[in-house]
């Protein structure tokens, strides 16, 4: 019964964390400066009565308070409003801009997972050695680049080779599945580099200090002293233990992968979910921005659900 009190209190805590974050999501874009129609003052032919027309289409004259019950009635029934830009659903336009970047950044995070967690082993086995320097500092570096900066820098150098605008070949005409497979993801080598080196740096430096941590503990002496091989060790006792904020670390990871990466995607000009904020926020286009901030919250909130159920069973303290 313990397990069952651990995850319905959890599985509460998450719904309450998304009420809240739906709430100020509705609030924060309202107390910005202007309105949708406000850039209208300096289009020509843009009449009072035609904005006055766009402020009652959008329910942009009505009270606040009417404005959120509105938009809650609107959540509960699936429909996430209509784009200021174009008109259209704003889950049609969210869902195009999933697809493309969803590939894009697991690609780039998994590869981050992985050389950060096999760097960070490797670090904390030879702790004190030239192989542990070189790693470390390197993670640290590439922890400290700014993520734009970063992405200009393999722009610089690497634009000669690979594709750096958009998702694909505008002039490839008519291609099969394999060209366009291929055109996509050599599009995609690069954007999901900069965001590879971005992240990998934390794991390295999070798994060696959780594996610094179990290494010095004293089950992990014990067997040392029952003349266990090193591997064994490494791999069986300290590396399970010190999964668990290497499991935080990754839930949070794989949490942001739907809100992509802005910069990144700005500077490739990727057409996914980032670039679609940042469009949003240049015209205003409050529901759009509200969906993209509801996804990402509701990501964010269900992989750390995840990440404490996993705690459930990594860490046998949380049954006693």
């Amino acid at each position: 019964m313990r397990g069952a009190d651990y995850i319905i209190k959890k599985a509460a805590f998450a719904i309450a964390t998304i009420f809240v974050a739906i709430t100020l999501n509705f609030i924060l874009f309202r107390l910005l400066p202007g309105t949708a129609v406000t850039g209208l003052s300096r289009v020509p032919h843009a009449t009072p009565a035609l904005r006055h027309a766009l402020e009652v289409e959008f329910g942009l004259d009505k009270p606040m308070w009417q404005q959120y019950v509105i938009y809650l009635e609107n959540l509960f029934k699936g429909n996430w409003g209509i784009s200021f830009a174009n008109q259209q659903p704003v889950w049609d336009n969210l869902k195009t801009d999933l697809w493309n970047t969803i590939p894009m950044v697991l690609l780039g995070t998994v590869v981050a997972i992985l050389v950060g967690i096999a760097t960070g082993i490797i670090s904390a086995w030879r702790r004190g050695t030239k192989l542990d320097q070189v790693s470390t500092n390197t993670a640290i570096a590439f922890y400290a680049f700014p993520t734009q900066w970063l992405a200009l820098v393999i722009l610089i150098l690497f634009a000669s080779y690979l594709p750096s605008h958009g998702m694909e070949n505008d002039f490839l005409l008519n291609p099969t599945p394999w060209q366009h497979f291929k055109d996509v993801m050599s599009h995609m080598l690069l954007p999901s580099l900069t965001i590879a080196l971005t992240l990998y740096g934390e794991y390295t430096l999070i798994v060696r200090s959780a594996m610094l941590e179990t290494l010095g503990e004293d089950y992990v002496l014990t067997a040392r002293a029952k003349g266990l091989p090193q591997r064994t060790i490494v791999r069986r006792y300290a590396l399970r233990n010190a999964m668990l904020p290497t499991t935080t670390l990754i839930a949070l990871s794989l949490g942001y992968i739907v809100a992509g990466a802005i910069l990144v995607e700005d500077v490739f000009s990727w057409p996914g979910i980032g670039l679609a904020v940042v469009d949003s926020v240049a015209a205003r286009d409050y529901p759009m921005l509200q969906g993209a901030f509801l996804v990402l919250t509701i990501s964010v909130v269900f992989f750390n659900f995840i990440a404490d159920l996993l705690y459930f069973r990594l860490d046998p303290r949380i049954k006693e």
